[in-house]
């Protein structure tokens, strides 16, 4: 699943990608969490799962700290957007592709719910969440208001779980997928090594349901 590294200068500024190219129409941007990088598991299978389906994924590489979660959520918004604007502009210039998915974890759900959501080129997008970020209102309540398909993933052990919150959720027209006792990392318990792996597996298979083409 190697993908070719590129890089975007921007003043000062490097960003990093990778873009895993195999001639498609259809793209996936991808967005990793702050810790959860494109090496594990739900990133490493979710990519594999596009390339099977003949979509090409783009995984974005933040230039920013670890201390952007200190800042006001606007803030963190448009730091995240300025980073991957630039490098969604690069890739979708030449009009190659005509069908755009977004996955994201953790971190990676707020630039999908607080921005592309709200975006009308992006209202017939698929829209993938994991693990996201619904402690913060404006994360809940764009994911609550939007009308794109897709699919939300939380475990109900992730300090970002609310059962109220699901409840609404589920009023939407993405699919909604609670896994039993699954923490942020979406593992299960505290070492069920199996129930984890089958997790994983479940969600990929959720994955599958979405992108399939209608």
């Amino acid at each position: 699943m190697k993908g070719t590294k590129k890089e975007i200068h921007i003043d000062d500024k490097v960003i990093r990608y990778t873009h895993i190219e195999k001639g498609s129409s259809r793209i996936c941007f991808m967005f990793s969490g702050s810790g959860y990088n494109y090496d594990k598991p739900l990133f490493y299978y979710a990519t594999m799962l596009m390339l099977e389906h003949k979509i090409d994924v783009i995984h974005i590489h933040y230039s920013f700290d670890g201390q952007l979660m200190n800042k006001p959520m606007e803030e963190v918004t448009k730091v995240m957007m300025d980073d991957i604007h630039p490098i969604m502009k690069e890739v979708l210039k030449d009009e190659q592709y005509n069908e755009t998915l977004f996955l994201g974890k953790s971190l990676g759900t707020i630039p999908i719910a607080n921005d592309l959501m709200k975006r009308e080129e992006f209202a017939q997008s698929k829209m993938m969440l994991l693990t996201p970020l619904l402690t913060f209102d404006t994360i809940f309540d764009s994911i609550l208001h939007s009308s794109h398909e897709g699919l939300l993933v939380i475990g109900d052990k992730d300090h970002q779980y609310n059962a109220d919150q699901i409840d609404q959720l589920y009023k939407t027209t993405l699919t909604i997928d609670v896994v039993k006792n699954a923490n942020h990392s979406v593992n299960v318990g505290e070492y069920e090594t199996k129930n984890s792996i089958e997790a994983i597996a479940n969600i990929i298979e959720k994955l599958k349901e979405v992108v399939r083409k209608n």
